[in-house]
Formats: structure tokens, C-alpha cells, sequence
């Protein structure tokens, strides 16, 4: 495989758990009840975050639009999300975000990963770092909402 076939590769899959994300969070904001109103606020924002990067992940790769709609197809990286509705349905704060934290997981590793790799040219290499500090801070955040929601 050519370097730039993998580098085509690697944003692709980036792009695809994005999209995932995107779903995740769409499917737990119909779910959370009002006592939680504020999770769907935050959501929201994780939500427009990804399909931010979508967007700039897309004009990298300059990809073909469909892509901006993949979704992963195996789900091994964060296929965790589409089968929220069931997990949030109902679901205690500490729970909706103890599955949100898993999601963010996976995505993280995802841009670990991405960028672990050395693969990227040097101006991808910057966005995907700045997306991944905005991936890492929105785990953190969703980590501490969890452990205040835990005490």
C-alpha cells in the first residue's frame, strides 16, 4: 500500500468515527430526559465538533461527499454509540455518561492511533492534532460530569 493510499486510509476512518460520534450523540440526545436537559446541550456541541471535523477530514483526504456520510463498518471502534437508545432509555446521569465516556474513548484512541502512525503529511498532521485536543478535552469533561454524577 502506498504512503498515500494510507494516509487516504487513516482519514477515512477518522472520518468514519466522527460520523459514528455524530450518530452516538444524536441517538442519546432524543433519549436523555429533562432532568438531564443540560447532557443534550453538551451533546449538541460534541455532535457539531464532529461533523466540524468531518468536514475538515473530508477536504484533506479531498474526498469524494459520500464519505462525509460513512459510518465505520465493522463498528469495532465505536459502533458502541448506535446502540445507545436501549443504554440511555431511562438510564441514571451516571450512567448515560459512563456509556458516554466509552464512546469518547474509542474515539480518542482512534486519533492516538491516527497520529501514532506517522503517516500523515506534516498538514494533516496539525489538524488531526487540534482535533484530537478537542477529542481528549471533550472526554475529560464527560469523565468529570461522570465522576461528580458517581459521588
Amino acid at each position: 500500500m502506498s504512503t498515500s493510499e494510507k494516509t487516504t486510509g487513516i482519514i477515512e476512518d477518522l472520518i468514519e468515527i466522527n460520523n459514528d460520534r455524530v450518530a452516538g450523540f444524536e441517538k442519546a440526545i432524543e433519549d436523555i430526559n429533562d432532568e438531564n436537559i443540560d447532557l443534550k446541550t453538551l451533546f449538541e456541541g460534541y455532535a457539531q465538533q464532529s461533523r466540524k471535523n468531518v468536514q475538515e477530514l473530508a477536504a484533506i483526504a479531498g474526498s469524494a461527499p459520500h464519505l462525509e456520510d460513512d459510518k465505520s463498518v465493522s463498528g469495532a471502534l465505536h459502533r458502541v454509540w448506535i446502540d445507545v437508545k436501549s443504554l440511555f432509555g431511562g438510564s441514571d446521569r451516571a450512567s448515560i455518561l459512563s456509556e458516554a465516556e466509552r464512546g469518547e474513548d474509542a474515539i480518542k484512541k482512534a486519533y492516538h492511533d491516527a497520529l501514532a502512525d506517522n503517516q500523515l503529511p506534516f498538514d494533516a498532521v496539525e489538524i488531526v492534532n487540534r482535533q484530537s485536543q478537542d477529542i481528549n478535552a471533550a472526554h475529560d469533561r464527560i469523565k468529570a460530569l461522570r465522576d461528580t454524577a458517581k459521588a
